[in-house]
């Protein structure tokens, strides 16, 4: 499983890499507001994002929701780099717009995925990525995570090669339950790494382990 950096911040970029953790990033519309405003700096900002993330995909998402704006915003943005993968929200200008890029040999992710029949479409017309969102799910009273058992019982079944990277990551369960499934990535927030990394006896341990080191030393 990869582990994606849901993030901008070229600072935590830095520190997941330094780590050896990261697989690749996405980014939104959301995520950018909080950073610039106009095209022109979301793509300085997308170029400093790539150089950070040293050669891992970088996902990023137009804001047009019409084919004719998704293509122009994601022919630019693929001038950036060659890491960057036009992230494009599930629907039918979106299709569209995937199948007429991966004709231009443009990598390319489908967001905003629900159900079973969204990923399949997706599937189809040829997306290297999906981004199906469980905690949305979770929100509404479904199991997110049974839909990502779902989706890759059935990529499994017809061969299909696009990626799944598990988004809408509130916490640990959601990304040990999309691991059980075979997920091929989860896209997390850096609040979340962290948590990834501990456990109370894990700190426990190492509490004891320079407790006892320490007393070693007065004796």
């Amino acid at each position: 499983m990869k582990i994606f950096l849901d993030s901008v911040d070229v600072a935590e970029i830095n520190q997941i890499r330094e780590m050896g953790l990261l697989g690749g990033i996405t980014t939104n519309p959301s995520l950018m507001s909080k950073k610039v405003s106009e095209l022109s700096a979301q793509k300085k900002l997308l170029a400093e994002i790539c150089k950070a993330a040293k050669g891992v995909d970088v996902l990023a998402e137009p804001i047009s929701p019409e084919y004719d704006g998704i293509m122009k915003e994601a022919l630019e943005f693929a001038k950036i780099s060659p890491q960057i993968v036009a992230k494009i929200a599930m629907s039918p200008d979106g299709i569209k717009a995937v199948s007429a890029l991966k004709k231009k040999k443009i990598k390319t992710a489908l967001t905003l995925v629900f159900s079973p029949l969204q990923a399949v479409s997706a599937a189809v017309a040829g997306a290297n990525y999906i981004c199906p969102f469980v905690g949305r799910l979770d929100d509404i009273g479904q199991n997110g995570v049974d839909l990502i058992g779902e989706i890759m019982g059935i990529y499994k079944n017809y061969g299909f090669k696009t990626k799944v990277i598990v988004a809408s990551i509130r916490n640990n369960n959601h990304i040990l339950g999309s691991a059980k499934h075979g997920a091929h990535s989860v896209t997390i927030p850096f609040k979340l790494v962290n948590e990834l990394l501990r456990h109370d006896l894990t700190d426990a341990g190492i509490k004891k382990f320079i407790e006892d080191w320490e007393k070693a030393k007065t004796k």
